[in-house]
């Protein structure tokens, strides 16, 4: 697989990447050694480049993965840390659990609007882990094109890991939403502006997966996305990746989707109700916590209601 400088940080990565939460107790909750199996099966691949997070409490899947391999692999993780203390703590956290000494990218994980100077303490963190040699890039991911726009003006800001996709799900503007053409300008913005690029969610959090190669060839097609992350629960889903990528996937598949199932992301549900009024199953309801919830007995799968939430918390899994 073909392997690209990410910016200007002299890292290597692969053009596809791939991403562990799927696989782990936020969403699947795999078996250590069966997510492992899959990320040895994206390495044999060729993908060298894997996601992760403090949030996703997925490590272990990677460092079994990595056992007894010498795979020259840049592993980037994140967290959503607000001070100097927890991202010092965040930082350790996956230098210990991955059993590395060095992690090659780190990030302030999900950069909402106006949040980036109030997590200041944080990235004063990173860019200091930098110096000592512990990271090798900083950056921040976010799904808001404002704030990918402003990572083009920090200096001190290596990598960007950004939200987009042909339908433009989950892509914010301030409080409300934006369009994938928007964030392609602002990626631009900070491919001009030496940084690394890398996308998130090019299925729409798996809401695109029936539209696979238009999904996928629209990110790939972004001429200034170095990187292309894609979250890998299963082999098949990699081979698929990697077929398309290659020019082998025959003209008009389609993944089977048929066994997965809608799922709400408690952690970003705000409780709108936009999600229940486009529902024509009465499928999705309030919970004790005054959050969206899906009935599986009633759900059809047609996935109406991810386009209508406003924090991309629906997701198919």
């Amino acid at each position: 697989m073909k392997n690209i400088l990410l910016g200007n940080t002299g890292i290597s990565v692969s053009r596809l990447g791939a991403g562990v939460l799927p696989m782990g107790p936020n969403q699947r909750n795999m078996a250590v050694e069966e997510g492992a199996a899959v990320v040895r099966h994206a390495l044999d691949a060729g993908i060298n480049f894997i996601d992760t997070a403090q949030y996703y409490r997925a490590y272990p899947y990677i460092r079994q993965a990595l056992a007894g391999r010498n795979d020259d692999v840049v592993i980037c993780s994140k967290s959503l840390a607000p001070d100097h203390e927890g991202m010092a703590a965040a930082i350790e956290e996956a230098r210990r659990s991955l059993d590395r000494d060095v992690i090659e990218i780190f990030l302030l994980h999900e950069v909402r609007a106006g949040q980036f100077e109030q997590r200041q303490g944080a990235w004063d963190c990173l860019c200091d882990a930098r110096e000592k040699g512990i990271v090798k890039a900083v950056g921040i991911s976010t799904h808001d094109c404002d704030v990918t726009a402003l990572m083009a003006q920090e200096s001190q800001c290596d990598v960007v890991f950004t939200l987009i996709n042909y339908a433009g799900l989950g892509i914010r503007k301030g409080d409300g939403p934006a369009t994938a053409a928007e964030m392609e300008r602002a990626i631009s913005a900070c491919h001009r502006s030496g940084k690394g690029v890398f996308s998130m969610k090019a299925f729409g959090g798996g809401n695109l997966t029936a539209q696979y190669q238009k999904a996928l060839g629209y990110v790939l097609g972004v001429k200034d996305i170095d990187s292309v992350m894609i979250g890998f629960s299963g082999t098949k889903e990699v081979d698929e990746a990697v077929a398309f990528l290659e020019g082998k996937m025959p003209a008009g598949y389609v993944p089977d989707i048929s066994q997965k199932k809608m799922w709400i992301e408690e952690d970003s549900c705000e409780g709108c109700g936009n999600c229940m009024r486009v529902c024509q199953s009465q499928a999705i309801f309030y919970n004790e916590r005054g959050l969206a919830a899906i009935d599986s007995s009633r759900c059809l799968t047609c996935g109406y209601c991810a386009p209508a939430c406003p924090v991309r918390a629906i997701i198919l899994i």
